[in-house]
């Protein structure tokens, strides 16, 4: 008899690991678990043999490797025409680029082109307006020069007539006369 162990009760059994591995093992026709095992291995094998399920497995295998190249070929065929298309965007991309260099370029030469031309328009603009401003300050001078003339013959018009006046009577006057027309009779 084995002695008590307070906090277990008496009819407790500990089984040991010896004790486990001879015990019975659960069985069903006889067969334990390993032998239900190699009875579902053969049942399969032999199933397989006569439904020639390997053939079947082969035929599906080749179809899908079959669709798997034909995949494989349409997806190099779009890969090309994809590449074709990037060569030509790229392409494009590369001729619109020089164009846009060219209509920069051809901006930058017309801008210039109006620039120089603007400029030589302003120089003749300038020429022209000086011209004009020189040939009014020669007309204002004439005009000048001319109502001064005019007003000193006035002038000397109004003093000679008041010389005249003052120191010619009708005597001096006669005198005058008699001597001028002797004067032309000379002359011829």
């Amino acid at each position: 008899m084995s002695a008590h162990v307070p906090g277990i009760p008496q009819n407790t059994v500990a089984l040991t690991h010896e004790d486990a591995t001879h015990g019975a093992e659960p069985q069903l026709l006889g067969l334990g678990a390993e032998g239900w095992v190699y009875v579902s291995l053969t049942l399969f094998f032999i199933l397989a043999l006569v439904l020639k399920l390997p053939k079947q497995i082969a035929g599906g295998l080749d179809s899908r490797i079959a669709d798997t190249r034909r995949q494989l070929d349409e997806a190099k065929a779009i890969r090309a025409e994809a590449e074709a298309l990037l060569a030509e965007a790229q392409k494009r991309n590369a001729a619109s680029a020089g164009d846009a260099d060219a209509i920069v370029a051809r901006a930058r030469e017309e801008a210039q082109q109006i620039v120089t031309a603007a400029e030589e328009d302003a120089r003749n603009l300038v020429a022209r307006r000086a011209r004009m401003a020189e040939e009014k300050i020669a007309a204002a001078e004439r005009g000048a020069v001319a109502d001064i003339r005019a007003a000193a013959a006035s002038a000397a018009v109004s003093a000679a007539t008041a010389l005249i006046a003052e120191k010619h009577d009708a005597t001096t006057d006669k005198a005058l006369i008699d001597r001028t027309i002797a004067g032309l009779g000379r002359a011829n």
